[in-house]
């Protein structure tokens, strides 16, 4: 039997693109009939491109179980239609550009005066306050703002993190919230309101280095493939292409100096005596590094790092990745057929998910008419 801890629960969806579709579809993944208001085009992550045999690999990832909904808010008949299924509804999601869900007559206090029991999620760029407030965004632009954009890539320029991770932060803030919220509605009977922007996100997955800045007056510096505060961990060519290790602590570090390096003295070698002075002379201790494993092929470097229990792994492509033996898949239905999706992470005992499908624009327009009418 399918496991929906979320049944009974209706979400009011006023979304697009990523974030706050990020956490509706994971309120559908639990059971919550959730109704996704589009526009007469859809919601425009379904043009960003035609992956996934014509569909858009975002909109395939992020909507499936969810009921499409074409209506217009500045339309009196669809704005009435949208109030009388909040009446109803748990829970409010919009993530429109600044203001609009409240100049359309959906603002979230109102919402909570006039339904106590709802929970409200508003997602923005920059949150409801601050001088920012006012401004649209998008992901790569919080990326740039909160100074990831300045850690990540190669020493001679930054990069961007090659996935949507404001966007995907966001959506899990919010997410975890709302499950949060729902649990308090159960003590108090009152919903919340929530807000969740991705610039505050994203800010706390920058914990680190913004402690390390605002501490010691230092950032971590780019450095590629390698983690900037710990070495050696990162990637390292060997005879037969890269490998990619990690050394966390003084047990691993003389277990790898005496069973992978295969120089023992290394593990007192005052330059390398704890995380700290490994990591202010990188340059010698790679040198060393490499003077060993470029004269192995990766497979002897990998049966030594094995017998030394020191964690490591592949270099590996999207392509690879895609091949991987540890991928866990689902199958999910789609407008144009069906789709091997990557697994959800967490893995609950004796339940195998089901997934609904994922909607055509406007799917269940005339259903939704019917059953909200007035």
């Amino acid at each position: 039997m399918p496991r929906e801890p979320l049944k009974g629960i209706l979400v009011l969806a006023l979304e697009q693109a990523v974030a706050a579709p990020y956490a509706a579809s994971r309120l559908a993944d639990a059971g919550a009939r959730v109704i996704k208001v589009e526009r007469p085009e859809g919601d425009f992550a379904r043009q960003y491109d035609r992956a996934v045999n014509g569909d858009s690999a975002y909109f395939v990832w992020l909507n499936r179980g969810k009921e499409s909904l074409v209506a217009d808010i500045k339309n009196d008949g669809d704005h009435a239609l949208l109030h009388r299924i909040l009446a109803r509804a748990d829970v409010f999601i919009q993530n429109l550009a600044p203001g609009a869900a409240a100049r359309a007559g959906f603002g979230s206090a109102d919402l909570r005066h006039r339904h106590p029991r709802l929970i409200t999620v508003d997602i923005s760029g920059y949150g409801e306050e601050g001088p920012f407030a006012s401004r649209k965004a998008y992901d790569l632009l919080i990326q740039a703002e909160t100074g990831l954009c300045a850690i990540t890539g190669s020493p001679e320029a930054p990069g961007r993190v090659g996935v949507s991770v404001c966007d995907i932060a966001a959506g899990m803030y919010a997410h975890a919230a709302i499950l949060e919220a729902l649990l308090a509605r159960g003590q108090t009977g009152t919903g919340s309101g929530i807000q969740v922007s991705l610039f505050d996100a994203l800010a706390d997955w920058m914990s680190v280095p913004y402690l390390q800045q605002v501490y010691t007056g230092k950032a971590p510096r780019r450095t590629g493939v390698n983690h900037p505060s710990i070495a050696p961990y990162g990637a390292y060519a060997t005879g037969g292409g890269p490998v990619v290790f990690s050394i966390q602590n003084e047990r691993e570090w003389r277990r790898f100096c005496d069973g992978v390096l295969q120089q023992p003295h290394l593990a007192i070698d005052s330059r390398f005596a704890d995380v700290p002075a490994r990591v202010a002379n990188r340059a010698a201790l790679d040198q060393i590094i490499l003077g060993v494993f470029t004269a192995l092929d990766r497979a002897a470097v990998a049966q030594r790092m094995e017998r030394a229990d020191i964690a490591f792994g592949a270099l590996n492509d999207v392509a690879e990745f895609a091949r991987h033996p540890q991928l866990r898949r689902t199958r999910v239905m789609a407008p144009h057929g069906p789709v091997d999706m990557i697994a959800p992470p967490a893995k609950i005992a004796g339940h195998a998910p089901a997934f609904g499908p994922v909607p055509e624009v406007g799917a269940h327009t005339d259903r939704i008419r019917k059953e909200f009418a007035a």
